[in-house]
């Protein structure tokens, strides 16, 4: 599985007709997606598909219906955009879209909600509490040990995430945690290698791309690093073993069908030091396509270009509810 090719069949662009692509956004990763959709949209145009930008923030979404929209590309991150709220607007005016529908939209970007089925349906996932107040994040550094990760639960990108070792520090995390959204989970801190699995949905099949292991200045994966610096080393090929890569791209897979996932997405998947266990830790139904984004980067590895995927991403948009 890990060696896995990607052949897509060639795409008839003109039968895509008119596309949104919409980027930007009102959420606090809306400067990642002004960088995830002026990639996309320049990659859609260099292979002739008739696309253009399209901001909800500064546009009405209805206009999309004015503007003659085959479409559309979905490339918001976080809250207002890849939560199931754009999805659900989509619906309603009966236009195509890529990546998940309303409900795994929803539920993925709720870190919670998604740890709750995952754990149900017996994916391992790191322990968790969630919690309301500072006294009650000291009694979860407590119940899940230190180092614990305090990070709202839902937000995207690293923000407002902390890593606590300390009881006196919790006060800080959970403000930083809390000014995003008043729900916050403190996690488990997994020791270990940091790891991120694409998933992308072939004719009909969902297929695992190749697995990319991160390695960040002090093993601090943060917004900054993500986005802004060329310190991270990201390898793919992973170097791991060939089973653990097929383990990891085998319950990655899991947890995109458990959730009900389609088209794309990306799960983060820690590898714990002690005995080689992976934890899933969250997954992404909007992931990024900027310059430092990962899952070009593991689509290359599997045959397809940045414009390829972004064709082939665009050309699986669709309803829940087809029309």
């Amino acid at each position: 599985m890990s060696n896995v090719h990607v052949n897509a069949s060639p795409i008839d662009v003109a039968s895509l007709g008119r596309v949104a692509v919409l980027f930007g956004g009102t959420s606090a990763e809306r400067e990642v997606s002004l960088m995830s959709g002026s990639g996309v949209l320049k990659a859609l145009q260099s292979q002739g598909v008739d696309a253009f930008a399209f901001d909800p923030a500064e546009r009405p979404l209805q206009e999309l219906k004015a503007e003659g929209v085959s479409r559309c590309f979905i490339a918001l991150h976080g809250r207002g955009g890849e939560d199931g709220t754009v999805q659900g607007a989509l619906e309603l005016l009966g236009i195509p879209y890529t990546g998940s529908g309303v409900m795994a939209s929803s539920i993925a970007m709720d870190k919670v909600m998604t740890k709750r089925i995952w754990r149900f349906e017996g994916l391992p996932t790191p322990d968790w509490r969630m919690v309301g107040s500072v006294a009650e994040c000291e009694h979860a550094l407590v119940a899940l040990g230190a180092p614990m990760i305090v990070k709202p639960a839902r937000e995207g990108s690293s923000i407002g995430l902390s890593k606590v070792t300390d009881v006196s520090q919790c006060a800080a995390a959970y403000a930083a945690a809390a000014q995003h959204d008043p729900e916050v989970l403190c996690e488990q801190f997994i020791e270990g290698e940091e790891t991120t699995c694409p998933v992308l949905t072939v004719e009909g099949e969902a297929l695992a791309l190749p697995v990319i292991r991160i390695v960040a200045p002090g093993g601090n994966y943060d917004y900054q690093n993500k986005y802004f610096t060329d310190e991270v080393k990201y390898l793919c090929p992973s170097q791991l073993d060939a089973d653990e890569e097929a383990e990891i791209q085998r319950q990655v897979l899991r947890a995109f069908k458990t959730l009900g996932c389609r088209g794309w997405a990306r799960a983060d998947v820690m590898i714990r030091k002690t005995d080689r266990q992976p934890f899933l830790l969250e997954i992404n139904t909007s992931p990024g396509m900027t310059g430092h984004s990962l899952v070009p980067m593991s689509a290359k590895a599997a045959g397809l270009s940045y414009e390829q995927l972004c064709v082939h991403l665009l050309a699986s948009a669709s309803l829940d509810q087809p029309a």
